[in-house]
């Protein structure tokens, strides 16, 4: 199974990309994930023709059976750098479009992304990008200094925590899919 991972943060540090990182580390024997990143792409303008670079991120999409984005919280939303890439790939390319996608998040504050993940699923839901998005079950995670060791481990809570949402989602894809899945971890 393909899966994009994608970083919803523009920042040079990130415990999102620290997430993904860990998560592609932790299910390798199990999936292919491949982060994506979202800094170097340029502000939506409307009007612009699109960028390569959100070509390429659209065909690493349309290409992948899933997406999971790992989104920051910044004024109790998601990041505008976030928000452009979304805008960019909701005008032309659609690749979105009937995708399963996992939404989490993590914050060095006490809630997690809470508030940034309820903004960023209607936003996937929304015309024009129209994902498949997981609504069950979510997975927040707060006070990140405190989670990650200094290789960029989880603590063995969280990690308990992770797989048992991982194999929720699985389960909900599985069931949009019709089919049940040969590698599950």
């Amino acid at each position: 199974m393909k899966i994009v991972a994608l970083v919803g943060s523009n920042a040079n540090f990130s415990y999102n990309r620290e997430l993904l990182k860990f998560i592609q580390k932790h299910y390798i024997d199990n999936y292919e994930i491949k982060l994506a990143e979202i800094k170097n792409i340029p502000l939506f303008c409307e009007g612009l023709a699109e960028p390569d670079s959100v070509k390429n991120l659209a065909n690493q999409i349309l290409d992948s059976d899933m997406v999971i984005i790992a989104t920051s919280e910044n004024q109790h939303s998601v990041s505008s750098a976030l928000k452009s890439v979304i805008e960019w790939l909701s005008s032309v390319e659609h690749p979105f479009l009937n995708k399963p996608v996992m939404v989490i998040g993590v914050s060095s504050q006490h809630t997690g992304s809470a508030r940034a993940q309820v903004r960023l699923k209607n936003v996937l839901a929304s015309p024009g990008v129209g994902a498949i998005v997981y609504n069950g079950n979510e997975f927040m995670l707060g006070n990140a200094s405190e989670k990650f060791d200094e290789d960029g481990t989880l603590d063995s809570a969280t990690v308990e925590f992770l797989d048992k949402f991982w194999h929720q989602f699985m389960d909900f894809y599985q069931t949009i899919n019709g089919r049940k899945l040969d590698n599950q971890c």
